[in-house]
């Protein structure tokens, strides 16, 4: 077998552009403009990375130094950006960074990057799924309806009351929860969600800027200085651990890359917009460019509100926005009642456009052959992956209520970079093998984009801990299993001409 056979190009962009569905099932619906996917990506983009990553960053990693963390990640985000905005216009179909490689690298490493999405879109869904929970419970306490915390962490967490009181978890249910409800929206119909979507990004943004419109007249200076705290470490697990300096800085920066995935997840939905070539790229670039100067701005007041220091315990740690308004005045008391159940609403669009970039993957993997049909089996009347949707709730929903609440972040972090260093080098390959494909926006400068953009994508990734290495392996391992003994033999381009999808 040719583990480097490539699907060629021409297929998949007609097979994308077909209005007839493969294998005689239903198809996805186009139903989404240029607006609704950038609001898609803002909607994704603005989440735990800004609500509930920067208070851990800031915590454990950079200190104030987070808001260089930010730029960091934004700047190696927007040369990833420029290239997926290229494939997307040339290649516009749902399976994203999968598809792009399947038709410029071969097989494997399409399979490769296709389980990799599957990790950062899932994982992705959980980490947030978990910040919703310590939300949560900060929602509760103010309508004095205290959850009990054994209930919203998982067995391997704990937190340490005012008191010293020690809880262990037991499951944490609310996450569970959300998880469950984003994917019965996702099978009621992509219409639907995208409205969901809608509103809730409009909460999202009024919230932030009213945060950095507020709080940037209560900034503390003391708080910002030192910008880069003396660098220190500390031994866990055999491994040293290297916290605050410009190592700090950049491993908060590999960490918090996390909160930069919605961008791509737009990539994710190119078989349901209305004018693909055209609307994908901006759906990308111009989520990509609000969401990065949203994120500098509000990352800067919160660490100047309060005291990097204060953001400990695990709640504390996922709610740090809580914890900063809480400098402010008592005038402002309205904004900490609202802004709890505001992030609430927020997180709840980001868990749903992630599972719906995942289950979008699938799909498109489905397809070819590589998974089982029951991963494409589209609804006949909500044209929505009905199957795949309800699959994940249980696998996601489990995930986030027994597995520790620590483990999501770094693991969704390093399958993004993963993911963004070969699309790099797939524009660079795209431009050699298909130079006249029309392509409706172009990156600029290659390969000199691409190449930067991968170096600092790779840079990010050699940050990140030990432990985040290994789980990699370990669930590329897997992975690679599933492909020996099933997806190789099952391929469409395995079998004969008459499987494969009619264009």
């Amino acid at each position: 077998m040719n583990l480097f056979r490539k699907k060629p190009i021409e297929v998949i962009v007609a097979s994308a552009c077909s209005t007839e569905a493969f294998y005689d099932t239903p198809t996805l619906k186009r139903s989404l403009s240029a607006f609704q996917l950038v609001t898609l990506g803002i909607g994704v983009v603005i989440g735990a990375g800004l609500f509930s990553l920067t208070g851990k960053v800031a915590a454990d990693n950079a200190g104030p130094g987070v808001v260089l963390s930010f730029v960091v990640s934004g700047i190696a985000c927007a040369f990833a950006g420029l290239c997926y905005a290229e494939f997307a216009s040339a290649v516009p179909v749902a399976g994203s960074a999968y598809s792009y490689s399947y038709a410029t690298m071969g097989e494997l490493l399409a399979w490769i990057i296709g389980w990799d999405l599957v990790m950062e879109y899932a994982i992705g869904a959980a980490t947030v799924a978990v910040s919703w929970s310590a939300y949560f419970v900060k929602f509760c306490h103010q309508m004095n309806k205290d959850m009990p915390l054994q209930w919203a962490l998982s067995p391997f967490d704990s937190e340490t009351l005012k008191d010293g009181t020690v809880i262990h978890g037991m499951a944490n249910l609310p996450a569970a929860a959300i998880v469950v409800l984003m994917s019965l929206l996702l099978i009621r119909g992509t219409k639907e969600s995208a409205l969901f979507n809608t509103i809730m990004v409009a909460v999202k943004l009024m919230i932030v800027l009213l945060v950095i419109g507020i709080g940037w007249a209560y900034i503390n200076p003391a708080n910002h200085s030192p910008m880069i705290p003396e660098r220190i470490s500390e031994v866990v697990n055999g491994h040293t651990i290297y916290h605050f300096g410009w190592q700090g800085v950049l491993t908060g920066a590999g960490m918090i890359f996390f909160a930069y995935i919605g961008f791509d997840a737009v990539s994710t939905a190119a078989q349901e917009a209305k004018n693909p070539q055209r609307d994908l790229p901006i759906g990308i670039l111009g989520s990509l460019a609000i969401c990065t100067i949203l994120y500098i701005l509000f990352s800067w007041v919160i660490t100047g509100l309060a005291k990097y220091t204060e953001f400990h315990g695990v709640v504390d740690k996922l709610a740090p926005v809580a914890t900063a308004l809480g400098h402010l005045p008592k005038q402002f008391h309205w904004l900490q009642q609202l802004i709890v159940p505001a992030i609430l609403a927020g997180f709840s669009s980001v868990i749903m456009v992630l599972l719906l970039g995942q289950s979008r993957v699938f799909i498109t993997m489905s397809q070819d052959g590589l998974l089982p049909k029951f991963f494409s089996d589209i609804h006949p009347t909500r044209h929505t992956p009905w199957k795949s949707n309800a699959l994940f709730a249980v696998v996601v929903g489990t995930a986030v209520a027994f597995l520790p609440g620590n483990l999501f972040g770094e693991m969704c972090s390093v399958g993004t970079l993963l993911a963004f260093v070969l699309v790099c080098i797939g524009v660079i390959v795209l431009r050699r093998t298909n130079p006249d494909l029309p392509r409706k926006f172009r990156c600029p400068w290659v390969p000199v984009v691409p190449i930067i953009g991968a170096l600092l994508c790779l840079g990010m990734m050699a940050f990140l801990s030990p432990d985040t290495w290994l789980r990699l392996f370990i669930w590329m391992a897997a992975g690679l299993l599933i492909y020996v003994f099933y997806g190789r033999k099952r391929s469409n381009l395995a079998s004969e001409p008459s499987k494969q999808p009619r264009v």
